[in-house]
Formats: structure tokens, sequence, C-alpha cells
């Protein structure tokens, strides 16, 4: 009898566990999301702050269209579409972790409208007006991608050409995407600060921001498994890259404090011929736009150029 109460107890407090950690990594509730922009507290910082926070006020007077789709799991999905041209190139948008269309694609959003491109500004499942509330890191958004792919065929024709752009969590969602059987109008991903695999993300930020040990990571793991409907971390971006054949461009500030340099450094490294690199010293996570803009849009119009021939 001793050992069943043992046993029962050591179940009970590993669903605990497992519980809590679900909910500090993957849970999303509502009354969260479209929080304000944690910025340092510098001059540098406070600089970036009014930079962004122009460019939200711009960019929340702009005329959108608001559009609902299904995903592969019966999620409803949101977004808002931006015209600038009949027939012109479309930018599908993914943002990142725990952020916000607006707030983390005001200043990607704009470069793309000066370029001629009409926008997808899509919430992730979890964020904005998308429906869930499990973060998935990528593993499942990628999926809701690439219906967000067949939208936009379906409802601008089979001549679109489509690219994927996304930051930090967005980035590696369009990374882990471009392996998928998507249809020959993407032409290809621009990816800003992308972590290389959802668990090894996870680990650092557990390691080195949360100062615990790697091992209570299972609890997360464990946690996702249980009350995320069966999610497991099984996807990465290193394996999309190394699979996929669409050209990658990574973006990535070499301050980064959230995720790491290397992380892209990794992804390019493992697949040299379809990956192009390229790093702004100094920048922080998701400032490399903010950094130096003209190098920044320097680099995507030389993309461009090759991948929309």
């Amino acid at each position: 009898m001793i050992w069943l109460i043992i046993f029962l107890s050591f179940m009970a407090l590993l669903l605990i566990g497992a519980y809590i950690a679900y909910r500090m990594a993957f849970y999303m509730p509502k009354s969260a999301r479209n929080k304000t922009l944690s910025l340092p507290k510098n001059e540098a910082g406070q600089a970036a702050g009014k930079i962004i926070e122009d460019l939200i006020v711009e960019m929340e007077q702009l005329p959108a269209q608001e559009v609902y789709i299904k995903s592969f799991d019966g999620t409803t999905l949101f977004g808002r579409y931006y015209h600038v041209a009949d027939n012109a190139p479309l930018q599908i948008q993914f943002h990142g972790y725990k952020g916000s269309a607006f707030r983390d694609f005001c200043g990607g959003n704009k470069l793309a409208r000066e370029m001629g491109h009409n926008t997808l500004l899509v919430d992730q499942r979890a964020h904005g007006k998308s429906g869930s509330s499990t973060i998935c890191f990528g593993v499942r958004e990628r999926y809701d991608c690439k219906k967000w792919v067949e939208y936009a065929v379906n409802r601008f024709g089979s001549d679109i050409k489509i690219l994927l752009s996304g930051v930090s969590m967005g980035a590696a969602t369009v990374i882990m995407a471009s392996d998928l059987d998507l249809p020959s109008n993407v032409k290809g991903v621009i990816a800003d600060c992308p972590y290389s695999c959802p668990k090894q993300i996870i680990k650092k930020v557990c390691r080195e921001d949360m100062h615990l040990p790697n091992a209570l990571c299972f609890f997360a793991f464990l946690g996702a498994f249980i009350f995320g409907k069966g999610l497991r971390l099984n996807s990465s971006a290193l394996k999309s890259a190394k699979n996929t054949k669409l050209p990658i461009l990574i973006l990535h500030g070499e301050a980064d404090g959230f995720v790491p340099c290397q992380m892209s450094n990794d992804i390019k490294n493992i697949a040299p011929e379809t990956v192009t690199l390229h790093t702004f010293e100094g920048a922080d996570h998701g400032f490399s736009f903010i950094a130096d803009a003209e190098r920044y849009k320097g680099h995507i119009n030389d993309f461009l150029k090759k991948c929309l021939k």
C-alpha cells in the first residue's frame, strides 16, 4: 500500500510539474495577447521603441482586409491583407513567440509595401485573433503556413509569386514550412533571427535566461505532449533547411540575447547551397532592421532579384 501511495504521489508531482511548465512555455491566454514590447531602458532602447511605436501607428492607419481561414486541424487563423498593386508578388508574414503581427512586422511590412509587394500579415495560432491557446514553436505553425499559401493561390491565382517571411519563431516557422509540399508559387523564404530547433531554444532559455538545469526541460516537453494535445517538438529549421530546394535569406543580429546568432550560423552551415546569411553587428533580437535599415533593405533587394526573376 505504501508503494502505491508513493507511486501516485510521484505521478501527481510529475503532472503538476508538467502542467506548470506547459503554462509557462506553451500556453497563451487571450488576456496576454498583443502585449506591449519590452525594451532596454537605455537610450538605444528608447530610440528603438520610438521608431517601432511610430511604425505601428502608421500601419494601424492603413486600410486592410481581415481574413479568416481554417487550418489543417480546424483551428481558425486570422490575417490582414494589404493591397498595393494588382498581380504584385505577395509576402506572407509570420510574427514571433508571444509577439504580435503589428509589433514584429511594423518595419518588415512597410519595407514590403515600398517594394511594391502585397502582404498578408497573419496572427500565429494562440496569438492575436487566431484560435488555439497552445504555442507550438513552429511544429504545427508550419502547416498553418502551408494553409495560408493554399489560400493565397486559390484567391489570387496560379501565377501569383509568394514569399514567406518571418521574425523569431515566425522565422523558424517559415523555414520549417519550406520543405513541405508547397506549390511552385512559393519562390523564397526571408527569415529574421530564427532559432535552429524548438528543443534547443527551450533548453537555452531554461539554462541561460531562467538559470534552471536542462533536466527540467523534461517537464516542458512532457507538458507539451499531455496538455498540448500530443505536441511533439520533433521538427527543426535545421532539418527543413537541409531538405528544401527553396532559397532562404537569414538576417540576424550579432548581439541577439534571446536567439543566439550561432543558431543561424548552424542553419547556414547545414545548407550552404540554399541559405544566405547576413549578420548585423550590435543588433539585438529582431532589431537588425532598426540597427541598419539601408543594409537590411539592400540584402533583401539582392535576394528578391534572384528568387523573383
